[in-house]
């Protein structure tokens, strides 16, 4: 038992070590959600229900095949009145047996309607899973490089760390010769204490950026790796965002559902062809003929039916503009969802710049004040005020960063095209 327990130990802590270890690119992470994410999953089964849903319509252009049978027993037989005698003229009990075949002739396109219908809403439900898809896809991009960029801020704090206490041992020792007073020495261990704060909260959104990255790919919530952190994406030209778009491809297709309904709601105020074929079977001693065998061509029409039909074309129609209204709606919002994607890749890639140059001139700002510091030329609030701003410095090109690749997966998802 102890050997198992011991077993299984190993068996977990060497699994972990593994998934530690794993080094995950942007694509190993959209390539699991296409294929383990468990909301893609669950979305998987609507194309397939609406699949079989028009594959059901199909079969309204074919026969239909009845069968009854039973066995009747009754009170008395029915009799008939000949010369003032009856006579019965079938049997107190008797079996009976009925087989029917019915063929859809033609019903001016109340038929074809559905089954248009139901093929659209088919392929709206694939759209509609591509749009799901995009969306999930977005969002790990978004998850993925929250994670980076978590790293790296955490990076930066625990730096920032690293220079306070450098910092405060300077100040200790300039406080031990008796050059600064005591006050220099109470602000740096506040200051330390301020960044070791900011360090443990960057380690908490490090850890909260994998948990909800490892939930989209599907991976155990503990399960850490490398991230390839990849070549900044250019932001590529301007095109057409309704081409290839799923949710607008979707809509266009439930536009033409719509309107195969309303092509079979108008044909249902016109008559029904069809033709039936059939074999009755009614056992009687009485009779000499106890099988019937008949065929029928017929129309049916409803003459009246309280207003219901009128209606329900009035319905179909206003659910026609609807949608049509809907698909006006989503072509404004993914020219809006477009444009500012790309506004805010253009203002990041600008920022990336400034940024750059902002640590460069904040790392030799922090040693001219450690060297003035040291010199007794300059305070001590003059360092940490040089520390904070290289953070923010660092901070803020680590941030413009990831809101670009960010920004640049917007404008793909705009098209239609992650």
């Amino acid at each position: 038992m102890i050997r198992g327990l011991l077993f299984l130990l190993l068996l977990f802590s060497l699994v972990g070590a593994a998934g530690a270890g794993e080094t995950l690119s942007l694509e190993d992470c959209l390539q699991r959600v296409r294929e383990q994410n468990p909301a893609l999953l669950q979305a998987a089964s609507g194309p397939r229900i609406a699949s079989t849903a028009a594959e059901a319509t199909e079969s309204l252009y074919r026969p239909r095949v009845a069968l009854s049978a039973g066995y009747t027993q009754q009170q008395a037989p029915q009799q008939v009145v000949i010369g003032g005698s009856s006579t019965p003229t079938q049997d107190q009990g008797y079996a009976h047996l009925n087989l029917g075949v019915d063929q859809l002739l033609y019903d001016f396109g109340r038929t074809s309607g559905r089954i248009a219908a139901a093929q659209a809403t088919s392929r709206a439900a694939r759209f509609t899973y591509a749009a799901t898809e995009q969306n999930l896809l977005l969002q790990t991009v978004a998850s993925y490089y929250r994670v980076l960029s978590a790293r790296a801020l955490l990076q930066t704090a625990r730096d920032e760390v690293v220079q306070t206490e450098a910092h405060l041992r300077t100040a200790r020792a300039l406080y031990e010769q008796g050059v600064v007073t005591r006050n220099d020495l109470l602000q740096a261990e506040v200051r330390l204490a301020a960044s070791r704060q900011r360090a443990l909260a960057a380690a908490g959104d490090e850890e909260n950026a994998w948990l909800d990255l490892n939930y989209q790919t599907a991976r155990p919530a503990g399960a850490r790796g490398e991230l390839v952190t990849g070549p900044i994406l250019p932001l590529e030209p301007e095109a057409e965002t309704t081409a290839s778009r799923p949710d607008l491809l979707a809509q266009r297709e439930r536009i033409e559902s719509a309107r195969s309904s309303v092509q079979q709601t108008r044909s249902e105020f016109r008559p029904e062809l069809f033709a039936h074929l059939g074999a009755d079977y009614v056992e009687n001693s009485h009779v000499q003929e106890q099988t019937i065998y008949s065929t029928t061509v017929g129309l049916r029409f409803t003459l009246y039916d309280g207003g219901a039909r009128s209606a329900k074309l009035s319905q179909a129609e206003e659910a026609l503009r609807q949608e049509k209204e809907h698909l006006h709606n989503l072509h404004q919002r993914a020219e809006l969802e477009a444009q500012t994607a790309r506004n805010d890749a253009r203002v990041a890639h600008q920022q990336i710049d400034v940024a750059q140059v902002a640590i460069e001139q904040a790392e030799e700002n922090l040693r001219i004040n450690q060297e003035r510091y040291q010199e007794q030329v300059g305070t001590a609030t003059e360092v940490l005020d040089a520390q904070t701003l290289l953070t923010e410095a660092r901070t803020d090109l680590v941030r413009t960063q990831f809101d670009y690749q960010v920004a640049v997966a917007r404008v793909r998802h705009a098209a239609g095209q992650l």
